[in-house]
């Protein structure tokens, strides 16, 4: 990739001693009574604090794509088929300029189009979450303007778009999921025990499971593959598939519990992906915000699959594809989009039939299927340049003659990857109550491998996103 937002942010990350201290800044003032008439204006303001604590020359930006949504939703509310449409456009076009400019222009060059500008917009870095509150914008115009509704007040917008805890990576939530929230919160009912958990459980997968694996994966990234042994390739394939999960999930898991802690509940964002048994189920529980979103705004409104099975599959590769240049601009991510499509397209004529044959032994095939499908899939992520994607690939099934190639400790991958596995299984339904009893033990073992145990301090992956 040219150009990372998180290269140029260096602003606070959920894991940092910064953003601790912030948030303990923010709960205490959120809660006072004197300022309870004030929540939202203080969440907006932490929000942008948040924000512009890393780039804080891209807040006018931030601005423009609040503040212009909302005065098209006031449009659009009067019109809906004439500034519906209009409102759309603007957000998708901030997204397109700012994450696939660096498709035609380099970031560095010294000469651009001459007008000074555009050739400043054009030198601003990608800013970081474009894609998710861009998301945001788009659900709230469609949402309301379906609904009828009046238009919220402009604090209200900002908080909605740019609630800090799901700013920069989400999850992706609805306006109709949000906008009812936004009411006053009390001390009282905070749910301080799932807050904790929620957070807790982030944090441990983010600090123990995902930063250990990164320091493994890190082999995976250009020139440092090309002394990999073949076994070595397939080892490290798998682990990115758990990292990148444990990356993830753990943001989400965060976010969600520091949403609780003032009052909002955020939508879950996986539900186990790994135990799934088709690639329509995956879909369902991977990044399931992302999924809701690209299935209520673009596949329903493309036709779904009302219109007969080729049309449905058309549609499927659409939605999969530009759920692919979502990530990012580049053959990989469109790569990786159209064969999650094709693998949708494929499996669908036959997905009831395989669903009727529900035996263990076959339900257990179906799952470690999916799963090599999905984690093979996932070398497109880890190396966005194509080349680089496919000489990886082609590697995996090459015998390699590297006489010295690094040292994976393989006692240590497992141990690591451990965590994403125990929780696919035993939060099973069928072994998730064996677990009721040991919860305050996992709890406190999850506590001191965090502080004990934690990699290396990595940026999450999806904030390239």
């Amino acid at each position: 990739m040219l150009n990372t937002p998180y290269d140029q942010w260096g602003g606070m990350t959920f894991t940092s001693w910064q953003f601790g201290l912030f948030v303990a800044i923010v709960f205490g003032a959120y809660y006072l009574p004197p300022l309870r008439t004030f929540q939202i204006q203080l969440l907006v303001l932490a929000s942008l604090f948040f924000y512009g604590y890393g780039q804080p020359e891209l807040l006018p930006l931030l601005a423009v794509a609040v503040i212009g949504t909302y005065l098209l939703l006031i449009l659009a509310l009067r019109n809906r088929r004439l500034w519906l449409p209009v409102g759309i456009a603007f957000n998708l076009l901030l997204l397109a300029f700012f994450k696939y400019k660096f498709l035609f222009v380099a970031p560095a060059s010294t000469e651009l189009t001459g007008v000074a500008g555009f050739d400043f917009l054009l030198r601003l870095p990608l800013p970081i979450g474009i894609s998710f509150f861009v998301f945001h914008n788009i659900s709230l115009l469609v949402d309301l303007t379906r609904r009828k509704a009046a238009a919220p007040d402009l604090k209200s917008i900002f908080l909605y778009i740019i609630f800090f805890p799901q700013l920069v990576s989400g999850p992706i939530t609805r306006a109709e999921m949000f906008m009812p929230q936004i009411q006053p919160k009390y001390f009282a009912d905070i749910p301080f025990i799932d807050a904790a958990k929620w957070i807790l459980t982030g944090f441990f997968f983010k600090l123990y499971v995902a930063n250990n694996l990164n320091e493994m994966t890190s082999y995976m990234d250009f020139p440092l593959y090309e002394t990999l042994q073949t076994q070595d390739r397939w080892l490290l394939v798998f682990l990115y598939g758990y990292q990148i999960y444990a990356d993830f999930f753990g943001y989400s898991a965060i976010a969600i519990g520091l949403g609780l802690l003032f009052g909002y509940r955020l939508p879950v964002n996986f539900n186990l992906p790994y135990i799934s048994t088709s690639f329509s189920e995956f879909w369902t529980r991977w990044h399931i915000s992302l999924s809701s979103w690209l299935r209520t705004y673009l596949y329903i409104p493309l036709g779904g699959n009302r219109h007969g099975p080729l049309r449905t599959y058309l549609n499927l590769m659409i939605v999969m594809g530009l759920g692919g240049l979502w990530h990012g601009a580049g053959p990989s991510y469109l790569t990786w989009g159209l064969m999650h499509g094709l693998l949708l397209v494929i499996e669908r004529p036959f997905l009831a039939r395989l669903q009727s044959l529900d035996s263990v032994v076959f339900r257990g095939v179906r799952i470690g299927f999916v799963f090599i499908c999905v984690t093979m899939l996932w070398i497109f992520f880890k190396l966005p340049n194509f080349d680089h994607a496919i000489s990886y690939l082609w590697g995996m099934f090459t015998p390699s003659t590297n006489p010295n190639p690094p040292k994976l400790f393989y006692n240590l991958a497992l141990l690591y990857s451990l965590p994403v596995m125990i929780q696919h299984l035993a939060l099973h339904p069928r072994f998730e109550r064996t677990l009721c009893g040991a919860e305050p033990y996992l709890y406190g073992a999850m506590a001191a491998l965090m502080y004990l145990e934690a990699g290396p301090d990595t940026a999450f992956i999806y904030f390239q996103f």
